[in-house]
């Protein structure tokens, strides 16, 4: 399956499938001018990383799989600790430090949604080291 960023033309697509098929930690799959979708796989015993947006919410649906999302108002204090699986939506308020680990023996896969874009058009990212090592 060819998974590409389609940049900001109009879109319909089988995100289910997108994701499940997905083997990259991130894909971009449309970029819009306020609006960005990609697509993630996390490894088992992995992680997206401690993070923080302070201009951006992001949402987080997860396809397959399950882990423990962690979030707070502080970088060293993330009181919301919530156990997720297939199906489970996640909401990233812009400020709040967050991580997304993976406690399961499958990969992780789940799509996000970031308002506005977080990351150039065509981003993939094969590895989470591609994507620490990418400056964004």
């Amino acid at each position: 399956m060819n998974i590409y960023d389609c940049g900001d033309n109009p879109f319909v697509t089988n995100l289910k499938r997108e994701a499940f098929f997905n083997n990259n930690f991130r894909t971009t799959r449309w970029t819009g001018t306020n609006l960005q979708l990609t697509l993630m796989s996390i490894p088992p015993n992995s992680e997206i990383g401690l993070e923080m947006h302070p201009h951006l919410d992001q949402f987080l649906y997860i396809e397959c799989g399950g882990g423990l999302m962690m979030m707070g108002n502080q970088k060293d204090c993330l009181k919301y600790q919530y156990i997720v699986s297939s199906q489970s939506a996640i909401i990233i308020p812009a400020g709040t430090w967050h991580n997304l680990k993976n406690n399961e023996c499958c990969d992780l896969k789940l799509f996000s949604i970031y308002a506005p874009p977080q990351h150039p058009y065509g981003t993939v990212h094969h590895t989470k080291f591609d994507s620490d090592n990418s400056g964004y």
